[in-house]
């Protein structure tokens, strides 16, 4: 999604868009993390491959979500009162 722009693009989201985002990403580090670490209590290679390839996945998402945060300017709240 995220490869057909520029380095220099940039755009502005809510603050409150940027606040969902931030937790996605660290719902996903703290999961892979937890994942990564039972995987030393699975036997069959199978379900370690699969178990690893999650862990990537989640890191994966979690670095393309930073590199969008990256280039996203946050948007300054509306006034409350009208000027």
């Amino acid at each position: 999604m995220l490869e057909n722009c520029t380095a220099t693009e940039s755009f502005e989201i809510s603050p409150r868009f940027r606040h969902s985002v931030e937790e996605r990403i660290a719902r996903l580090e703290r999961d892979a993390a937890t994942d990564e670490s039972q995987i030393t209590f699975l036997e069959h290679e199978d379900h370690i491959r699969r178990q690893m390839r999650l862990v990537a996945v989640q890191r994966t998402e979690a670095l393309r979500m930073r590199f969008f945060l990256d280039r996203a300017k946050t948007r300054l709240p509306r006034p409350l009162i009208e000027i």
